[in-house]
């Protein structure tokens, strides 16, 4: 594979993408979305095919779950992709606009960002998300998927051709690098004449991957070691309800929750509760040492803490479980545990609660409600090319606005510098 190529291909791509009305750009999503429907049984045989091969391979049924297309995910991701063209189109905003007294106005204009490369594992579902979100705000982009996921990205890139072909701008708009070589990575982390910015959706061996050898600006995220805090004051079944739903809707995503924290005052009331109900599910406790005191009699799976847990992305139905004395503890805890990602607190106290959004950095912190909202179409952004939990240039959910950037315009008449 000539990634250079690759690269040329999707700069040019990039520029006519740049020129795209939005009528144009909310036609091919519809076409987009159109295709995801009337091509499913194509889409999902050519998922079987990976989905077999993953349990041949033996991995996990929560990464298995991550591979896993059907008709009722098909339908949600051609959803999210019709939200897109109801969503605003930010290119060509203008902002900050002024007049200097020298006569300069002065304004910022939005512009895409130009060609943006995209590693990412399993979850075939991205590869949409991640072109329809760069399409719409006139991106073009290389993307590179893991090898278990090869069958059903290549249906999907069929698809999104299939729309561009339809709206008649260019194939190239999005790119596949269908090669599993890892040699080929490494070239796009270098290849800072033709692709702005890197993001990873992985693992932290990916992200560090990226970090370390690339050339390009990259935005790391979507590791998620999410904490809710079980305050003095919380409503106690109602928490036992919030954590059941952001451990064990969906566990194998990164919003998914990693570690609860209860404070001493409500543990020995509350943690029999949490167990009676997350006991339902087959949920495995990682407990530390007073949590364990307070659980071991119970009839649930329940382990002693080891040295690493709390530093864990369990990705499967695990919950670390610590008690902790003081709520200055449990900051401290998520200062020195949280990837920042998703953390939250479950009190009736408008002080804590205040307190606590105000101390916990995190890209997305929660009063009172679920991680799992931590997701592009849940914040109402249409989808998320990946969730961001640096501080430059984007954080959270990245949507439309994070594929941006700006431009200056300076206007004069005929105006000199003095």
């Amino acid at each position: 594979m000539d990634m250079n190529k690759l690269g040329e291909q999707a700069l040019a791509a990039s520029y006519q993408l740049s020129q795209a009305s939005t009528a144009q750009k909310n036609q091919l999503l519809s076409a987009l979305a159109a295709g995801l429907i009337s091509q499913q049984s194509h889409i999902i045989a050519a998922n079987q095919q990976d989905i077999l091969q993953a349990q041949q391979a033996g991995l996990s049924e929560a990464l298995i779950d991550r591979l896993l297309l059907n008709s009722e995910r098909l339908q949600a991701m051609s959803d999210d992709v019709l939200q897109l063209c109801q969503l605003d189109d930010p290119i060509g905003e203008e902002t900050e606009s002024k007049l200097l007294e020298n006569g300069l106005r002065l304004s910022k204009r939005r512009v895409p960002i130009g060609v943006i490369g995209v590693i990412y594992e399993a979850r075939p579902n991205v590869t949409i998300d991640i072109a329809a979100l760069a399409l719409k705000t006139g991106n073009a982009a290389i993307l590179r998927g893991g090898k278990e996921t090869l069958n059903s990205n290549l249906a999907l890139l069929k698809v999104i051709q299939q729309a561009l072909a339809s709206t008649g701008l260019p194939d190239a708009s999005i790119q596949y690098i269908d090669n599993p070589d890892r040699s080929l990575v490494t070239q796009l982390l270098k290849m800072d004449r033709y692709v702005d910015m890197i993001i990873p959706r992985g693992g932290a061996g990916l992200h560090r991957l990226c970090v370390e050898q690339a050339t390009i600006p990259v935005i790391t995220g979507g590791i998620g070691i999410c904490h809710l805090f079980v305050e003095a004051s919380a409503d106690l079944a109602k928490s036992v309800a919030v954590i059941n739903n952001a451990k064990v809707q969906r566990t194998s995503v990164c919003n998914a929750l990693d570690t609860v924290l209860v404070q001493q005052d409500v543990a020995a009331q509350f943690l029999p509760m949490l167990a009676l109900e997350l006991n339902k599910s087959s949920v495995l406790f990682k407990a530390c040492p007073k949590a364990l005191s307070l659980l071991q009699d119970e009839a649930i799976a329940v382990d002693a803490a080891g040295a690493d847990d709390f530093d864990q992305e369990w990705l499967s139905l695990t919950l670390s479980v610590r008690v902790v004395n003081s709520f200055e503890q449990a900051i401290g805890h998520i200062r020195q545990h949280s990837s920042q990602h998703s953390d939250g607190i479950l009190t009736e106290s408008l002080a804590r609660a205040n307190e606590f959004v105000n101390q916990v950095n995190s890209a997305a912190v929660y009063v009172n409600a679920s991680t799992r909202f931590t997701d592009g179409s849940q914040f109402g952004l249409g989808a998320e090319v990946a969730v961001s939990t640096q501080k430059l240039h984007a954080r959270g959910p990245m949507g439309l606005v994070e594929l941006t950037t700006y431009k200056w315009i300076g206007q004069g008449d005929y105006l000199i510098r003095g």
